[in-house]
């Protein structure tokens, strides 16, 4: 009988989460019923979002319950199909909004309906959790679909070399506005303007990041992409801009708080400033922009082919090894999309 290794939640974190927080366990594999599909793991993908699922706190998406899987995307290989649409040796992933179908596991058992093949032709199965999936996605559908960036305007870009950061840099190159990125560290703020196209990027972890933040933005901010929260928002938010758009992604910097943090009311500077500014603040999940898709994997995958946008993926071995790479990744650590290798890719004809 074929064993799942799976990455299960022991408890809901009260505070930030802990390797306790989370369990390895082996279960034997379940065999699929009509309608369903037994898959090998391949590549499992590493996303900020998972933090809040662990949360017990009411969100988009339901939370994971004590005993079950952290949710999560994944590349897999189909071993046994009870579903008409797949045969053993398909390479799958999930399809939109289905980031639930996986999880942390090594041989999920899944509903074939939630299910997309994967072309054997693409460069790596890897791109469709990265660039050419949810992440890539979001950044496209943020910029174009709610950032709208005129020629000429500045967008700032926080967690610049991330997932999503990477892929927004290009997509606002695109549109001829200027690409300011934020990142932690020296190395990642290099890599951010020689290799993904940000006309400057600054360390957040140097000093008066809101002076260094002004030099870089003569102009002010007319896009801000929120990804990150915390201080990266205090030192962009004076630079905003009449009408200044804000897609609202992710505030990773929050995530690990397990609750909001003690001090003054800002609430009523908020709002005198959306007031004020006009400002366009809209919360954004890639579910939502789906309609985009075909436009977004025609663009952004003619800049793979054409070189135009580079990509890097951050890859740790082994199942076991999710949840140290995951809390490391809260804490900024990753350098790039990252990706689980939990199993080998099979042979593939490039050609078909």
């Amino acid at each position: 009988m074929t064993t799942n290794r799976r990455i299960v939640l022991a408890r809901h974190p009260d505070g930030p989460a802990t390797l306790e927080d989370l369990r390895l366990e082996e279960v034997p594999a379940r065999p699929p019923e009509e309608g369903e599909v037994l898959c090998r793991t391949i590549w499992l993908s590493l996303d900020p979002y998972m933090r809040g699922r662990m949360s017990r706190a009411a969100s988009y998406a339901a939370h994971v319950e004590i005993g079950q899987p952290i949710h999560g995307e994944a590349v897999c290989e189909v071993v046994e199909s009870r579903h008409p649409g797949f045969a053993p040796g398909d390479i799958v992933a999930g399809a939109q909004a289905a980031s639930q179908v996986f999880g942390w596991q090594s041989y999920p058992t899944v509903q074939g309906d939630k299910l997309r093949k994967l072309n054997p032709a693409m460069e790596r199965y890897s791109h469709a959790l990265g660039v050419l999936g949810m992440p890539g996605l979001t950044a496209y559908a943020a910029i174009k679909g709610i950032g709208q960036p005129k020629p000429g305007e500045t967008v700032v870009i926080g967690a610049a070399t991330g997932a999503v950061g990477m892929v927004a840099a290009r997509v606002v190159r695109s549109m001829g506005a200027r690409a300011v990125g934020i990142a932690g560290g020296p190395e990642k703020c290099r890599e951010a303007v020689e290799r993904f196209g940000y006309e400057v990027c600054l360390d957040r972890h140097e000093p008066d990041l809101i002076g260094r933040l002004k030099q870089a933005c003569p102009n002010g901010v007319q896009v801000y992409l929120e990804l990150t929260g915390g201080p990266v928002t205090d030192a962009v938010w004076p630079l905003l801009t009449t009408h200044a758009r804000i897609p609202v992604v992710g505030l990773i910097a929050a995530y690990q708080s397990g609750s909001i943090a003690d001090g003054p009311d800002r609430l009523p500077l908020l709002f005198r400033q959306i007031l004020v500014k006009r400002l366009h603040i809209q919360g954004m999940i890639v579910w939502d922009w789906a309609f985009m898709e075909d436009d977004f994997h025609r663009e952004v995958g003619g800049w793979l082919k054409d070189g135009s946008l580079q990509y890097r993926e951050d890859v740790v071995e082994g199942l076991e090894n999710a949840p140290a790479a995951f809390l490391g990744m809260l804490e900024g650590k990753n350098h790039g999309k990252l990706l689980v290798k939990v199993g080998q890719e099979p042979a593939r004809d490039t050609t078909a």
